[in-house]
């Protein structure tokens, strides 16, 4: 599918730059190239039909049904499919889970969507498949959901409304005056175009960053880190691989287009995949960043309930992936 892109990066690296094959500069630059280029193109594709998806899908009746009683647990899993397909890194994401507590959604439900929503959506689908391709993608989405369905479930049992703080009415009633958007859903497709074509460049500035800033750092390990230095840490024999990648993760931000490439080359430099993803989610789930804005809506006890509650869950996942891949 990209083979057209292995020849023109091939072109660049060692005719243009005039650089060695099998020097550890020019396979970080080739990673670079490559991987760049491809990431960008489709996530440009992705962003794009997502958003034509996300035009018809108004928030406003989503937050109506998942009020409803009685859906006997099945508002965890509509909450992260909802998740899904709302691109938003974690911190980004807790305005709208506010909303979700305003319009009287329960705790567990808010909480399901906003586990999921930074670590499966139309930005990490699309870097998975260029990465991974679509059989780990695959899996991958259907853990994403599966962790947030289950966190929620779990986090509802235990009756944390209490924990909110007082300060979170005036971050509802900030975050409602920011989020009104002129209403759409009468519009024929072509005229909704432009608006969706903003919300892809606008999307694509804030990701763009991470991407290559990620795959800076992926092209960097890609070149010049050791086969076998990481496995030492994080090797497929080692049973505490998985818990260890997923707490070291907790320190770090990025959203799932800085940090996918570096698990590319993670796996590439021995990393169990499992494992890698891993911490892939405690970076994207789990960050101190989004530790600080939760803050201002929850106590610090909540916090560490919905961190250990999501921790657990990611390190579970880390072993599944590890058993079936």
């Amino acid at each position: 599918m990209f083979d057209w892109l292995e020849h023109l990066t091939d072109w660049l690296v060692f005719r243009v730059f005039g650089m060695e094959p099998g020097n550890r500069l020019a396979e970080a630059v080739h990673f670079f190239i490559y991987d760049s280029v491809k990431i960008l193109l489709l996530l440009m594709v992705v962003v794009f039909l997502m958003g034509i998806v996300n035009s018809y899908f108004p928030v406003e009746k989503v937050r109506n049904y998942l009020s409803r009683k009685n859906l006997y647990g099945f508002e965890y899993l509509v909450a992260s499919l909802f998740g899904v397909v709302t691109p938003f890194c974690s911190c980004s994401s807790v305005p709208l889970f506010i909303g979700f507590v305003r319009g009287g959604i329960p705790l567990g439900v808010t909480f399901a969507f906003l586990v999921t929503s930074p670590l499966v959506n139309e930005v990490a689908i699309g870097l998975f498949v260029g990465l991974f391709g679509l059989r780990v993608t695959l899996i991958y989405v259907a853990s994403g959901i599966l962790l947030g369905t289950i966190s929620g479930m779990i986090l509802s049992r235990m009756k944390l409304d209490r924990f909110l703080t007082p300060w979170v009415k005036e971050i509802l009633a900030k975050a409602e005056r920011e989020g009104e958007r002129a209403a759409q859903l009468h519009l024929p497709l072509p005229k909704r175009i432009p608006q969706i074509w903003a919300d892809v460049v606008r999307i694509l500035k804030g990701v763009v960053p991470y991407v290559l800033v990620g795959l800076a750092i992926g092209g960097f390990m890609h070149g010049y880190i050791p086969e076998g230095y990481l496995e030492a840490y994080l090797g497929q024999k080692s049973l505490l691989a998985v818990p260890v990648a997923t707490l070291l993760a907790v320190p770090m931000y990025a959203n799932a287009s800085g940090i996918l490439p570096v698990v590319q080359v993670l796996v590439s430099k021995g990393v169990s995949l499992g494992t890698a993803i891993a911490f892939m989610m405690g970076v994207v789930g789990l960050s101190l960043p989004e530790g600080m804005l939760l803050k201002k809506v929850m106590t610090l006890k909540l916090i560490g309930i919905f961190f250990g509650v999501v921790a657990f869950c990611i390190i579970c996942s880390g072993y599944l992936f590890n058993m079936i891949l």
